[in-house]
């Protein structure tokens, strides 16, 4: 199987499972990833979805060996299958964590760099690969290096696709944060769990909120800021988080919707 999926209590854990390719994507690795995300959107009962690799690597990027002697129109057909992951990642409405177990290289990277937070091993590192073989970053490299570490520092890493570190890459504002190897996967699950107790239509309106300011002018983003506090305060967790408040009590949120 190219891919595991682990249902855990309120999140799901998926992890790449082709560790002897350092799980380099193919296309059967990104049918099942489509799927993986399909399904957790689905599940009303997940409030976190947890992504990471097996083994020693997170993600190698596109398996080369599969890819030799490609044509530009086969290397399009591929980006059919990558691009969508991207999106998806991107519209689910929940909290999106990677933990980056190793080498994120390539498309991999972008798959990362894709999600809500990402934790680094202090080993791992993170590289835009495809200057090397003659590519430009693809699955979103190009959109979200400049807007997560500004234009100077996108070029050097995308023009001499030299490796980040996990430590330089929290400096820049690439990552959420760096952890030692042996607590990477322990804290990844504890922010996923402090996820599944909290107000998870927050947490959407706010990730919509986050993405499309990179568009919108401020005018346009304080509607969009009001349309989303609106959507927010029908939610029972919004009078939930008040009567907590005034109770002095942990807020017990249940992550629905308005009725």
């Amino acid at each position: 199987m190219t891919l595991l999926v682990e249902s855990c209590p309120g999140y799901r854990r998926i992890t790449l499972n082709r560790p002897e390719r350092l799980n380099a994507l193919n296309v059967e690795m990104a049918a099942a990833l489509d799927a993986a995300f399909d399904e957790a959107a689905a599940d009303k009962t997940c409030r976190a979805l947890l992504l990471t690799g097996a083994g020693r690597g997170f993600c190698a990027g596109q398996d080369l060996t599969e890819i030799v002697g490609a044509s530009p129109a086969d290397l399009e057909r591929l980006l059919e299958h990558y691009h969508p992951l991207i999106l998806k990642i991107r519209a689910l409405p929940i909290p999106v964590v990677c933990a980056v177990n190793g080498v994120a290289a390539g498309a991999g990277a972008n798959i990362a760099l894709a999600c809500d937070i990402v934790l680094a091993a202090r080993s791992a590192t993170f590289v835009q690969a495809f200057a090397k073989i003659g590519l430009i970053p693809d699955c979103g490299g190009t959109w979200f290096l400049p807007r997560l570490i500004g234009p100077a520092r996108a070029r050097g890493l995308a023009l001499t696709a030299e490796p980040l570190p996990a430590d330089k890459a929290e400096a820049w504002g690439l990552i959420w944060k760096t952890l030692d190897d042996l607590e990477l996967m322990a804290q990844a699950h504890q922010l996923c769990v402090h996820f599944t107790a909290a107000p998870t239509v927050a947490l959407a309106l706010i990730k919509r909120a986050l993405d499309e300011a990179w568009a919108n002018d401020l005018d346009t983003q304080l509607d969009l800021e009001r349309e989303s506090q609106r959507e927010a305060s029908l939610s029972p967790d919004y009078a939930e988080g008040m009567r907590a408040f005034l109770q002095k009590r942990p807020p017990a949120f249940t992550g629905r919707r308005a009725p």
